[in-house]
Parts: C-alpha cells; structure tokens; sequence
C-alpha cells in the first residue's frame, strides 16, 4: 500500500513536469505570452528539466527555450547568461533524434541575433557536435544541423570560416544529394551563406565539388529549393571571374534563363541575380549570356517584375551594355530601352533609378547610333530632371549626371540636342550640351540652319548673356560656326542696338 502511495506521488510530479513543460512550449508560441512567461521566470524553471530522466520532457523544455531565445536577442542572451548552451550541446551528441532536433533549434534560434551571440554558440562547443549531426541517419537531424550552421555562418566571414574549418562543407554537400527536399533546401541555404562572404571561402565550397550537385537542381520544380540554389550559385560567381566560370561550366546555361519565367518572385529574383554575377566580369561571359538569349530573356522578366524584383535585371543589362559596342547594340535590338525608361519613370526609390540611370549611361556611351537610340526615348529630359531634383539622393544625382555626360559625349544627333538646349539645365549640364552641339555644328551645314530655325541660336544667345554665366566660352565655339551678322541678329541686345542707332539717326535729322 505504501509503494502504491510513493509511485503514485512520482507519477504524478511526472505528469505535472510533462504538463508544465509542454504548456510553456505551446504559450511560447504567441509573441504575446513571451514577456509574461520570462516575468514569471520561465526560463529559470525550464533549465533544470533540460537534465530531465523522462526524454519526452528534456525535448519539449529546449523547444520552449529555443522559442524564448529565437522571439528577441534579450531572450537568446538570456539563454547564454543561464550558461543552458554547454548543456544542449552535450545532448546533442548523447541524447535521441527528437532531442538533437529541439536541441539544434534553440541553438539555431540563439546564434540568428547577432554575430556575438552565434560566437557564444560557438564558444560553448557547438561546432563539433552539429557537424557530428550532419552524418546521422535522420533526416530532421541533419536538417536541424544543417540550418543552425546556416545562420552562425551567414553573419560574417570570421564566423563563416569556422564552419569551414569545422568540416561542414563536404556533409552539407552529401546533404544536398539527399532525396528530402527540405534538407536539400537547407543544406543549398548554408552553402550560399558560407559562399557570400569571401572568394576564399566561396572557393573552399566549389573545393568540395558543391556546384555539380547545385547545377542540376536549377531546373527542379520546388520553388523554395530553386530559389536557394540559385541564391548559392550566384554567391559563388560574384568573386571572381574564376568562380564564375565554374558556375557556368556546369552547364547552368540556358537553363537558368527558363527560370526568368518561373511564376514564384523569388526564384526569379535569384536567377537574374546568377546572370548578372556572371555577366559582369568579362565580355566573353556576358558574350555566352547574350548567345544563349540572355538579354531577350532578362528584358522580359525586368518588363513583367517591378520594385527590388527589378534590379539584377536592370543590372545584367548594364554589365553586358558596358564591356562593348557591339554588346550594347544587342542589348539595344533586344528592345531592352523601353522598360528601362519605364523603371526610370515609374519606379518610387531611388536606388532602382540610380541603377536604371547606370544601365542607360553604359549602353549610350558608346558610338553616335548607342547615343541616339537612347536620347530618342526621352530618358535625357528625366535624367536631367532627377539630377536637380533636390528630393534625388547624392547617388541618384550622380549616376543621372555621369549617364548624362556619357550619352552627350557621343550624340551627334541635333533634334535630340536641340530639345534639351530649350530645357531648364543646370549650367554643369547646359555646359555639355552647347560643347557637344558646338561639335556637331561644326561638321553640319545643314544643321546650322536647322539650329537657327528651331530657336537655339535665339535661345544660346541669351544663356551667354545671363549675370555670372559660365557658358560663354561654349556660347562662342557655337557662334563661330555662323556669321557675325547672324549671332548679332538674334543676340538679346540686339533690337536694343537697333533702336539706339534709329535714335542717333532721328537725332542728326533733327540737328539739320
């Protein structure tokens, strides 16, 4: 009877602990229970249930933990003050699968606050047994490995190293050859995180032979997956030409371009961004991006995309336009202007229009025919407008202003200059636009009279006359290009002149 009395009691505490344990994991769910369960000590009373005899109840106290640490970085430091670290990575090498799972998420939910926080992770010993988690048997380890490596490597390049020197790159390679998608997704995320920082450590990811098995997965159906390996293959090209002849010997074209066309945002953000990390390092890759129909397939997507979706698109554009003629001109005859123009127009911020302004610079600098093609869209007159709007940021103003200047440089065609000599210019502006007119002038006879016709003799005259100009030395290469008795003619002061001689005449009439 009293052995009955004694089980019956522990029974009971250990119903009470199950019930206590999992209720704290199921509030620690809402955002809004979290400041109530630390007043109330939670993370105090959950500690020692880590060191729990009954298995179910160690699981659910690091699951209640990981979700307290992963609502604020308080919380995750909390966690670290607790000295609760050096225990979770104990079970992760001694405890069960569901344990190891609960253990990794809290971890994984500590180190994504901040690179200090992930330090500590690290400090605690961590490293070791997560990597020793990447060769389990279950799936859900690895993918709770897989993941809180993830995060501790995304911070920074120093924190990224020590994954590496840990040993993960070569399993979270065997990872991404499993057959579950979600680990395949995970193990590609950390790889891409690894990869982003430095060549060095991109390099040690394509050391260990991560690029043959990314490739092939481009043209998998699961969104998610694609997104991340897309987001890997581009973080490992945007170093070096080198790494981005891996990316592209692994036969990633053209089958990243059909992914311009996938229905989910993401996966095509993340393949226009592979392009673009390509394409900018050398003219014979952004030439095998153009042969494999690149820029048709990039003007579409930046045609159908809108806001930040947009960008590596617009700048894939701008790498190719930019390493040659003969580039541009494709870029050009892919009818790649008008959604340019469109973005420039249309888009609200600011750093898309200063990429846009960047693309359309590139792509007219180069010959009179570039420069044309551009000016005939319409686009100066908006450059100009957003180089002297006072709301433009420093970087909008500049890049409108250089685009500016690149475009004027080589436009040799007048209408186009014509229109923006009638415009209100900034005088830096102006000034390149009278010294590019003044070229044309000079070998265009026919374009002198046109000049006159349309108002622009009128109209530099009086830009050359204003208080303080600085525009008289460009005013006189124009007018050197017409005869004197046509510059006096529609000088501003010239009808003043006609009057004062009509009154020294009527004056001597009067006289005799």
């Amino acid at each position: 009877m009293a052995t009955r009395a004694v089980l019956q009691t522990f029974e009971r505490y250990q119903k009470e602990r199950v019930a206590f344990v999992t209720a704290v994991a199921e509030m620690a769910k809402n955002p809004q229970n979290i400041e109530a369960l630390q007043q109330a000590g939670a993370m105090a009373l959950l500690r020692p249930l880590l060191l729990d005899n009954v298995p179910s109840i160690q699981q659910s106290a690091a699951l209640a933990l990981g979700r307290l640490a992963n609502y604020s970085d308080d919380l995750a430091e909390a966690v670290v003050q607790n000295e609760i670290l050096p225990q979770l990575v104990y079970s992760l090498s001694e405890q069960n699968r569901f344990y190891k799972q609960a253990a990794a998420f809290c971890l994984r939910a500590v180190a994504r606050h901040s690179p200090e926080l992930a330090q500590s992770v690290i400090d605690s010993g961590a490293l070791d047994s997560l990597v020793t988690c990447l060769e389990e048997f279950d799936p859900g380890v690895k993918e709770a490995s897989a993941w809180t490596l993830g995060y501790i490597a995304g911070h920074n390049a120093e924190l990224a190293q020590q994954v590496v020197d840990a040993g993960a790159v070569p399993l979270l390679v065997l990872c991404v050859q499993e057959p579950e998608l979600s680990l395949k997704r995970i193990a590609a995320s950390a790889l891409s995180d690894i990869s982003k920082h430095t060549p060095e450590l991109a390099q040690a990811v394509v050391d260990a032979g991560a690029v043959a098995y990314l490739a092939p997965l481009v043209i998998n159906q699961d969104a998610k997956l694609k997104r991340q390996v897309c987001c890997a293959l581009s973080q490992i090209a945007k170093h070096s030409v080198d790494l981005a002849e891996v990316v592209v010997g692994a036969e990633i074209f053209p089958k990243i371009l059909t992914c311009l066309k996938f229905p989910d945002e993401f996966v095509k953000k993340h393949s226009a961004t592979v392009v673009r990390e390509v394409a900018k390092h050398t003219p014979e890759l952004a030439q095998l991006v153009v042969g494999n129909g690149g820029v048709g397939a990039l003007v579409d997507y930046i045609s159908d995309s809108a806001g930040n979706n947009r960008l590596p698109g617009i700048m894939a554009l701008g790498y190719i336009a930019a390493f040659s003629e003969t580039l541009a001109l494709s870029v050009i005859a892919e009818k790649a202007l008008p959604p340019l123009v469109s973005a420039l127009n249309e888009e609200p911020e600011d750093h898309l229009k200063s990429a846009t302004a960047w693309t359309l610079g590139q792509i007219g600098r180069h010959t009179p025919d570039h420069a044309k093609a551009v000016a005939d869209t319409g686009c100066l007159a908006t450059l100009v407008s957003l180089e002297s709007d006072g709301a433009s940021s420093e970087d909008l103003k500049t890049k409108c202003r250089r685009a500016l200047k690149s475009v004027i440089a080589k436009l040799t065609h007048l209408p186009a200059l014509d229109a923006l000599v009638h415009r209100q210019l900034p005088e830096s502006v102006m000034k390149m636009v009278l010294e590019q007119v003044g070229k044309v002038l000079a070998n265009d006879a026919a374009g002198r009279a046109q000049f006159v016709h349309s108002g622009g003799l009128a109209a530099v005259q009086q830009m050359a006359e204003a208080p303080g100009s600085k525009l008289k030395e460009a005013v006189e290469i124009i007018n050197s290009c017409y005869p004197e008795e046509i510059v006096k003619y529609y000088s501003p002061s010239y009808s003043q002149q006609l009057l004062e001689k009509l009154e020294s005449m009527a004056a001597t009439t009067t006289a005799y």
